[in-house]
């Protein structure tokens, strides 16, 4: 490749032609040959006549230097060049192109690829061979050089990965030998990055490549003194300003930005923190935070529980007197719990009406009969029940009984345990240190806390598996069991510092918040992940999307509070059991540098400006100087005076490709509708439902290559004034109040496409108004206008037997978006049902209409990520009724593409066993 600073030639040697052009020139100078002079007397008597018609002797100069500059177009194209080209100075043998590929190149993405592409292929055309290498995604074994060309095609597929490379990996795979090395990173320093230089700069020369572009990453979300506080890092060059964007599903489940934070970095600060202040009910809804500028893995934080305040009911066994509030067993509890959590007072019953996560009951001895069993039937169903002791509880605890409580997580003892008494200490005991097992594992112990007075348990084989926290003495202070899918915790002493200190310390606030976290079933403290398995439900990609997780093995607990992300352990919502945690990819501890030039290595910026081939722009000049030049020629030469033809000739020229790219994308429609299964939809006029029909249309296509043997392609939409409907079996038209009615040539077209076989659902999208298709509301007006010129046969709701209940799944109902009653087909004879049959031979091929309500594109709709765009129902119905709904789908394009298949005679014992029958 020959390189004129912004402009390369892939084929240089082609410019040598530039040479012919002073031997074109003086070829064109010497055609036609002077004319010869001869004397002859008898000229003299045609002295004064002119001649109106000159044909000049040689070429005109302005034609001579328009065919030299047509020839040099040519030249020139065909030598290849490039405008901004991405590569230089590449010489022979072996070559090691790595790129980063993790996280932080998410931002500039698409120029890393160009890159990697462009020096592939310059690498390909000279014949050298190249190694490449993604540190976001290496393969095993050594690495190996090869065909240039494998590598294109290598890139081509590649995405970022939601880690940080792997350098250190890098660093064990490195082949031997001579090579030249060529390393476009990410501009974020790791402790190999030494070593690993060396190692390169011992095989030969380095060059590293940046983009100049930084990037952020949200390190740590925290919630401090009632606000959402969030750290933002900063690596490069990057503007000061930085916006984060909390997402979360609004009240329809939609999900939405649901508020924004802006931040300013300090000059030459790399971190800035951003102050969020949310209302209860908005921030309990927010699923992540992001970096709104650069969409990357990094710049994502998945929202925990530690920032959710939860409903948290106080019952006390009395209300504060008069003066006692500062004693009383409730005012210890509201310090504690008013940072985190949002408090309910009430009775019993009114409480339960309010749905909390957590009830504490302080010092409260009988429950009603009939709230004692709401309470246990609330405790099953996943809450947690907190009790402290008290004297009621104690006086409780002497009624002997041979029914254990089952608002107690163990027996309780006859008789307290005090300092004095006759069950006593010599004096206060303090606590002994958390075990691992325990929810206050790891907390620190203040020496000032002690216990004077307590309730004490009876012994058995499951009082130390109950145990939370004890005395020194391994006397149980705090224990707990499950009763069914919640479970109920008891302090041993009060909640006031009438028998011990505990209330008083810092300690009583950090056990309350840890049991605060266990009323959910997401988990955000690292140690509660250890000692488990856990199943990713969805990751993150390289671009900060959450994306389902397939093909990923259970990862241990251990790993996962580790810090170190890796293609096993992706960042992302995980699973164990009932449990959640959302695993994010940098925290407060990690450390974000800017890579500094090593010495020993070449360092280039590497210019991002997109690479522009010029032959076809160069042919086109080419091709429009001869044109031109004919018609000069024509001119000169006195056979085409209409000096008006040629300027419209010429003005023509520029039209030509536009009409061929027209006529070439009329092909490409026909050619994909004929050899491919393609789902079309009407063209509305209203941009968000005919987005809306093209996202349904291409859920329905990726569940019906899943699931059976049709593969569809991308959906088309369909212009009914111009484009041909022959070519695709399916036609979905979404009813709208903005759209027009197609013209005559358009529905000659539709009666045709229906004729021929094709189907169409109409859906009126407002069976939620009227509970069917919709004919009495606005909508369906608009559908009996649309059809009035339509060729449709008789129509009724579909029967029960129709071949459309059984062409994959077998269903007796039809849902979308919403679940109306019914839908109308084609109406069937009157047919009599045959002994030993399931059902009537009612169809004899495929009904042309499909006429319905529930708004099915809606249903199916998933946007990029494979995520659906509007909800469905409420909680399990809505997935099931979902699920029903693309059943519906695959049977409509099942029958449209087999007709009456399922309703031959073969299917029948199959049919019957699936029916029970």
């Amino acid at each position: 490749m020959m390189i004129f600073d912004s402009i390369a030639f892939s084929s240089p040697w082609l410019l040598l032609g530039l040479i012919a052009l002073p031997i074109l020139w003086w070829l064109l100078r010497a055609v036609p040959p002077a004319a010869r002079q001869e004397s002859f007397p008898g000229v003299k008597i045609l002295l004064g006549l002119e001649d109106r018609e000159k044909t000049p002797d040689k070429t005109p100069l302005w034609l001579l230097i328009l065919r030299v500059l047509a020839v040099a177009a040519a030249i020139f194209a065909f030598a290849l060049p490039v405008l901004n080209p991405l590569v230089r100075n590449l010489t022979g043998g072996p070559l090691l192109v790595v790129m980063d590929g993790g996280w932080a190149s998410a931002t500039d993405w698409n120029q890393r690829q160009k890159w990697a592409e462009s020096v592939m292929t310059d690498a390909a055309r000279v014949g050298r061979p190249v190694a490449f290498q993604s540190l976001g995604a290496l393969q095993r074994g050594q690495i190996s050089f090869q065909d240039a060309r494998d590598g294109i095609e290598r890139v081509a597929v590649m995405t970022p990965a939601p880690f940080a490379p792997d350098r250190a990996r890098l660093l064990e795979v490195l082949p031997e030998g001579e090579f030249e090395t060529l390393w476009l990173h990410d501009g974020i320093a790791q402790d190999v990055d030494a070593e690993l230089i060396d190692a390169l700069t011992s095989r030969g020369s380095v060059t590293m490549v940046s983009t100049g572009i930084g990037t952020r990453a949200l390190t740590s979300v925290r919630l401090q003194e009632g606000d959402i506080r969030l750290d933002v890092a900063r690596v490069g060059d990057v503007p000061d300003l930085v916006s984060v964007h909390a997402i979360g599903p609004d009240p329809s489940g939609i999900e939405r930005v649901l508020a924004r934070a802006d931040g300013v970095f300090d000059e030459g600060a790399a971190t800035a923190e951003i102050n969020l202040d949310l209302p209860l009910e908005l921030r309990n809804r927010i699923s992540r935070f992001e970096v709104s500028q650069g969409k990357t893995a990094g710049g994502v934080q998945l929202a925990s529980d530690d920032l959710k305040r939860r409903k948290v009911a106080i019952l006390a066994s009395a209300s504060d007197g008069e003066g006692e509030q500062l004693t009383s067993d409730l005012h210890f509890l509201r310090k504690a719990l008013i940072p985190t959590a949002e408090l309910i007072e009430a009775p019993l019953a009114d409480i339960m009406l309010t749905s909390p996560e957590m009830i504490v009951m302080a010092d409260v001895g009988n429950v009603a009969p009939g709230e004692e069993d709401a309470l246990i039937e609330w405790v099953e169903d996943g809450g947690l029940l907190l009790r402290f002791a008290g004297p009621r509880l104690a006086q409780l605890s002497n009624r002997q009984s041979d029914v254990a409580d089952p608002l107690l997580p163990v027996t309780l003892r006859a008789g307290g345990r005090s300092v004095g008494g006759a069950m006593s200490w010599g004096a206060p005991k303090q606590l002994r240190p958390f075990d691992e097992d325990s929810p206050f594992f790891g907390l620190e112990l203040p020496q000032e806390v002690d216990v004077s007075t307590q309730v004490m348990a009876e012994p058995g084989p499951e009082l130390q598996s109950r145990g939370m926290a004890a005395r020194e003495d391994g006397t149980p202070l705090v224990t707990g069991a499950s009763l069914g899918e919640g479970r109920v915790i008891l302090f041993h002493v009060t909640a006031n510092a009438e028998w011990s200190s505990l209330p008083l310390s810092g300690l009583f606030v950090q056990m309350l918040e840890r049991l605060a976290l266990l009323s959910g079933t997401s988990v955000s403290d690292a140690e509660a992940l250890d000692g488990q398995q856990w199943t990713a439900m969805q990751v993150l990609n390289g671009f900060g999307r959450l994306v389902e997780a397939e093909g990923l093995a259970g990862v241990a607990g251990d790993v996962l509070s580790g810090s170190v992300r890796d293609a096993f352990s992706p960042p992302g919502l995980y699973a164990s059991g009932d449990r959640r945690a959302a695993i994010n990819l940098l925290s407060a501890e990690s450390e974000l540098a800017a890579m500094s030039a090593p010495a020993g290595v070449v360092w280039e910026n590497l210019d991002v400006s997109e690479e522009r081939p010029l032959k076809s722009w160069l042919l086109l000049l080419a091709i429009t100087l001869f044109c031109i030049d004919v018609i000069a020629t024509l001119f000169v030469s006195g056979r085409m005076r209409n000096a008006v033809a040629a300027g419209l000739v010429v003005c023509t020229l520029p039209l030509a490709p536009m009409q061929a790219e027209a006529q070439e994308s009329d092909i490409d429609a026909i050619l994909n509708g004929t050899n491919n299964t393609v789902l079309a939809y009407v063209e509305t006029g209203d941009a968000r439902l005919d987005e809306t029909s093209r996202a349904g249309l291409s859920g329905l296509s990726r569940v019906l290559s899943l699931r059976t043997a049709i593969e569809p392609v991308e959906p088309v939409a369909i212009n009914l004034e111009t484009d041909e409907l022959a070519i695709y079996p399916f036609l979905y038209w979404p009813m709208s109040e903005q759209q027009d009615v197609p013209s005559d040539e358009a529905y000659a077209r539709l009666n045709g496409f229906l004729r021929s076989g094709g189907m169409i659902l109409f859906d009126t999208r407002d069976a939620q108004l009227s509970g069917g298709a919709g004919f009495g509301t606005p909508n369906g007006r608009v559908l009996q206008k649309l059809t009035a010129k339509l060729d449709i046969p008789p129509l009724s709701p579909v029967p029960p037997d129709h071949v459309l209940t059984r062409t994959f799944y077998l269903l007796q109902s039809f849902p979308g978006r919403w679940n109306g009653r019914s839908i109308w087909v084609e109406a069937v004879p009157e047919v009599d049902l045959v002994e030993g049959m399931p059902f009537r031979n009612l169809n004899d091929g495929v009904t042309p209409i499909v006429i319905g309500g529930n708004d099915w594109a809606a249903a199916w709709a998933i946007d990029d990520q494979q995520r659906y765009l509007f909800p469905v129902g409420r909680g399990s119905s809505g997935e099931r009724q979902r699920e029903m709904a693309f059943r519906f789908g695959v049977n409509l394009i099942m029958h449209v593409m087999t007709g009456n298949y399922k309703s031959d005679q073969v299917h029948v014992p199959a049919l019957l066993e699936r029916l029970g029958q």
